[in-house]
């Protein structure tokens, strides 16, 4: 079992940042992929960022390439969320979810492979 909890969300004005973090807590972190997603008020839960047992890959949505950065300290069984340049769009519920493998270098990107789930930290950006 693998309790995660999200931390760092808050209001901020369009152009600002923000660094969301997730501690996990429970089996051993290293063992596992981490992603990051995001679900607004009225819509579906998407994918944000996605990293791989040691930080070695990572994958973005398009929607935030450039802006976001997707990192991990596994001796501090955290993942985290650096975002910049942030724009009202970004406004969403934000989760952090986990999924043991023997895959070294996989990462994620459909909630769907996700076995453990946070239970948010709210990103409200205001124009």
């Amino acid at each position: 079992q693998v309790q995660l909890a999200e931390s760092g969300g808050g209001s901020v004005q369009a152009g600002g940042s923000l660094r969301l973090s997730c501690a996990a807590s429970g089996r051993t972190f290293s063992n596992s992929a981490m992603g990051w997603f995001r679900q607004a008020p009225g819509k579906e839960r998407e994918f944000v960022a996605a990293i791989s047992r040691y930080g070695t890959n990572t994958d973005y949505a398009d929607s935030v390439k450039g802006r976001f950065t997707i990192s991990r300290d596994n001796a501090r069984n955290t993942v985290y969320l650096q975002m910049e340049s942030l724009m009202p769009e970004d406004t969403a519920k934000y989760y952090c979810a986990a999924r043991e493998t023997f895959n070294s270098g996989a990462y994620y990107s459909h909630s769907n492979s996700y076995t453990y789930w946070g239970q948010g930290t709210q990103v409200t950006v205001s124009s």
